[in-house]
């Protein structure tokens, strides 16, 4: 059968007992994440992505972002070490798993993708390609689902109108982002996480449609980020089959 859910990392039963129309979990690992704060443009700020319980269930995208230094800028950020191959064409879009029990800090964070990887300069730094970014707030312990269409192509923090559509058979690279957008939000910051999954939507039968109904989705046009969905995931996935 093929899954509606594919785990890129993390992830575990969704509820005791439920079955398993997913793809089997990835546990998360430190190693597998590497650091690109703004620290290579002289700025200050620090991130890290821990893994804290035993199981490898959790992970926490947590720093400081620092504006002082760069007059109001200012970047942290994890993503994927070496080069990815994942084919996300049969998907819809990527999930952020938001876990608790605490609440989440209300931050506004970025997900990003490359599906081009350049090679370095040389001086060994990375050579900057275009990045695809998705803007959203977690505010509470739960799921937010980011569509492709919310992810943005932007060069070096801005937006690049005329690029060419995201490969999304050859992606490369997966990260996280926590960014100052001139100065509106800076400190301390930590996103904890059950997972980061690819979702394909599933048609909903009887009372799951009431519950599609709730999906709590905005505007792109209006709004630059996504809330996420007042159901759990589970029920999005399990919805096709009950």
């Amino acid at each position: 059968m093929t899954p509606h859910t594919r785990y890129l990392y993390g992830g575990e039963n969704p509820m005791p007992g439920a079955k398993r129309y997913f793809a089997a979990p990835i546990r998360w690992d430190s190693a597998l994440w590497t650091t690109s704060d703004d620290r290579v443009r002289g700025g200050s700020s620090q991130s890290y992505l821990t893994v804290s319980d035993a199981d490898k269930t959790h992970a926490s995208f947590n720093g400081h972002l620092d504006t002082s230094t760069l007059g109001g800028a200012g970047f942290a950020s994890q993503h994927s070490r070496g080069e990815l191959a994942l084919d996300l064409s049969s998907y819809d879009g990527i999930l952020v798993g938001v876990a608790g029990p605490h609440k989440a800090d209300g931050k506004r964070y970025v997900l990003t993708l490359k599906d081009e990887l350049l090679p370095p300069r040389k001086d060994g730094r990375e050579t900057s390609s275009i990045s695809w970014e998705a803007e959203f707030v977690a505010e509470k312990p739960g799921d937010i689902k980011l569509p492709w269409k919310a992810f943005k192509a932007t060069y070096r923090g801005r937006e690049k109108p005329d690029a060419k559509p995201l490969d999304l058979a050859n992606i490369k690279r997966l990260g996280l982002m926590m960014r100052s957008f001139f100065d509106e939000q800076k400190g301390d910051f930590a996103l904890y996480l059950s997972a980061i999954a690819a979702y394909k939507d599933v048609s909903s039968q009887g009372t799951c449609a009431d519950a599609d109904a709730q999906d709590d989705y905005v505007d792109l046009k209006a709004h630059q980020y996504i809330k996420q969905d007042k159901k759990p995931w589970w029920k999005s996935i399990l919805c096709g089959f009950v």
